[in-house]
């Protein structure tokens, strides 16, 4: 089964020509709906207007090299390692998802173009696809804020889920009409009804997850890392979005700037702590 190119055998049934026409038309869903996701929520304008406020307030002058440095830093934090999540569970979970994800469609991609014949490629699109049921189910079922923080019922379905619930049930369906596949392939019994059902649920999950992202958080992976980078920025030169910095509460400085903290917290206000920080993170 791991070894199989399922695409390979399909193409007994389906020309190749159809199977790459519909991965260009999936990818001009994708683009299609970011753009209009982008055009709907107003993403792009927003980054660009609160750019321009944080180059009203900003109190230093950020170089390109330090720019070109939190892009690396941004890329290795946030994108690479998912950095921003602070529960370890959450995060490993992301991590099997998007790597999952990106090595099934890349290795998709290139079997169903022809781009290799390789064992090797049939192996990780297997990986990626078991990758991406690990991290999606156990998402699913288990760390969702709504379920882990709030006992909702893993049942419960809202518009935004499409993304997610697409995401495992392609991979899900991949997986067992490849093995269905497989079978046939060895020359053992097996009922293709069976294996043309699981053909048809993968393609429309696969199609729901690329064509639903006007509705979906499909989209949500181009703006993060425009996110990440405007935050990264606006802490190094100041501007902070308008957001307070991290004071000496006991400073006179500090005092004089908000004369309610001694009038309330005396002149040598205790240190707090971190807050929300002090419990360790059980969801978001």
């Amino acid at each position: 089964m791991f070894i199989i190119n399922p695409f390979a055998e399909l193409s007994t049934l389906i020309s190749p020509e159809i199977m790459q026409g519909y991965l260009i038309l999936m990818a001009v869903l994708v683009a299609g709906g970011t753009i209009l996701d982008m055009m709907h929520k107003k993403s792009a304008q927003y980054f660009f207007e609160n750019a321009e406020k944080a180059k009203k307030s900003a109190k230093r002058s950020v170089g390109a090299g330090e720019k070109v440095g939190m892009a690396v830093a941004t890329v290795a934090n946030e994108i690479l390692t998912s950095g921003e999540f602070c529960n370890v569970k959450r995060r490993i979970s992301h991590l099997l998802t998007m790597y999952g994800f990106i090595i099934f469609a890349t290795t998709t991609a290139i079997m169903i173009f022809g781009l290799s014949s390789e064992a090797i490629v049939a192996q990780l699109w297997h990986i990626g696809a078991i990758m991406l049921i690990i991290g999606g189910y156990w998402f699913w079922f288990s760390i969702r804020v709504d379920v882990s923080a709030e006992g909702a019922k893993w049942y419960k379905l809202v518009r935004a889920d499409i993304f997610i619930v697409s995401l495992f049930t392609t991979a899900t369906f991949a997986l067992i009409w490849s093995y269905l596949q497989s079978k046939g392939a060895t020359g053992a019994v097996g009922d293709m009804g069976f294996t043309t059902l699981f053909f048809v649920l993968f393609i429309i999950s696969n199609t729901t997850l690329f064509g639903s992202v006007l509705w979906s958080k499909f989209a949500h992976m181009f703006f993060k890392p425009a996110a990440a980078f405007q935050k990264r920025t606006t802490v190094a030169d100041g501007s902070r979005e308008n957001l307070p910095g991290d004071f000496d509460l006991s400073s006179p400085e500090v005092q004089a700037k908000f004369p309610d903290i001694p009038q309330y917290m005396g002149k040598n206000p205790e240190y707090m702590g971190h807050g929300i920080r002090r419990e360790s993170p059980k969801h978001y």
